[in-house]
Formats: structure tokens, sequence, C-alpha cells
């Protein structure tokens, strides 16, 4: 992740932008975000709320159980919404985004404009917006199918912090096999290169 506050770059993905009457109307403090392929966009491990509106590229967003079962939410390109929620309620602790090649995204601080972002009502009004498009496809979402070993490594990468699991019991209870089950996937992904075993009873993804 690369941030930058350079006035000039700001300056040109806000007229780029299809929100640009809206947005230069507010007085914020705007920065520009790129992301690589691959980068975590949003996740609960995140400290900063951030509201983040896709300017080139696109991302994936993921709602993952404690099982490791991966629901796709949606996918958003140009002009999607991150961080609408995030303005009324408590971050859940169970949603991703993830850049799906390289991304930039115009981005401010919640945190620090909260009040000012619930008294624009112009702002208020693209956010319901977005907020009813995702939830108009969130009745459509299906659990992807996933084998034990996509669940362990999906588990690791979204819910182990580092990417990195500790203790085979607690890990087998929240993936639903047992201890046995558990070591045999992370002996083969370990063989395979997938992950790494840094003491005992402790793995990391590769």
């Amino acid at each position: 992740m690369k941030r930058s506050f350079d006035e000039k770059k700001v300056a040109a993905c806000i007229a780029k932008s299809k929100y640009h009457a809206v947005l230069s109307s507010m007085d914020l403090e705007f920065c520009v975000i790129n992301y690589e392929k691959g980068e975590l966009v949003s996740s609960p491990f995140r400290d900063e709320f951030l509201f983040q509106i896709v300017e080139k590229g696109s991302i994936n967003i993921y709602f993952i159980r404690d099982d490791g079962t991966r629901y796709a939410l949606s996918k958003g390109m140009t002009d999607y919404f991150l961080g609408d929620m995030d303005i009324f309620y408590p971050r859940s602790s169970n949603i991703y985004a993830e850049a799906a090649e390289r991304l930039t995204c115009i981005s401010f601080s919640i945190e620090k404009n909260r009040e000012m972002l619930l008294s624009n009502h112009q702002f208020l009004a693209l956010v319901c917006e977005s907020l009813s498009n995702k939830i108009g496809m969130m009745t459509t979402i299906d659990a992807a199918p996933a084998s034990l070993t996509e669940r362990v490594l999906s588990y690791m990468k979204y819910k182990c912090t580092d990417g990195t699991l500790k203790g085979i019991e607690k890990a087998a209870f929240h993936l639903h096999c047992s201890a046995r089950q558990l070591q045999r996937i992370l002996n083969q992904s370990e063989s395979a290169g997938l992950v790494k075993k840094t003491g005992k009873g402790t793995y990391r993804l590769a």
C-alpha cells in the first residue's frame, strides 16, 4: 500500500471521479492510495477507518466465516465505495476487501470527519444508493464450495494474525475438523510449499 497526499495527484483523481461535484464541495483531507494485486484493502485487522472510492482497478469483497468458508459478496469496479457501512455501524469482523489487480482509491478518514459526513445530504444520498445496491447483491450470495485444504488456507489468511496459525486443537475446533485431519492438511501444505512450520503447533503462510 502506498499513500500519497500530493495535491496535484489527488485533484486529478477527484476530477476524473463520477462523484467529482460532491467530493469537490467537501472540506476534507483527501489522499490517493495504491494497492498491489492481492493486498487487503479493508479488513478487521486494520485500526484505521477509511472511506475509499475505487478510481482505477477492481476489488473482491468476501465474507469469511470462522471455519474458513468464504462467501463472495461482490466485485467492486471504478466508483465503488468501501467504508460506507463503517460510517453508521461497528466494523464487521468477517468482511474483507482484496485488490483483484493493481488498484487506485481516493480516500479520507471516517473518524476525523464523521460529523461532517453525517450532515452532508448529497454525500449521504450517494452512500444510501451504494448500500441499497450492496443489499440487493447480497440476496444472491452462495457459499463458495471449498475443500478442507482451501478452508484451512483461507482461515490462515483471513482469520489468523499475520497469516500464522497457532494451536492445532483450537484451529481444528473453528474449522470443524479433527486435529488429526488438520495436522495432515498442514503437513501436505508444508510439503507443497504453501505453509511453513515455525514452532510446535505453529504454521505461517509461505
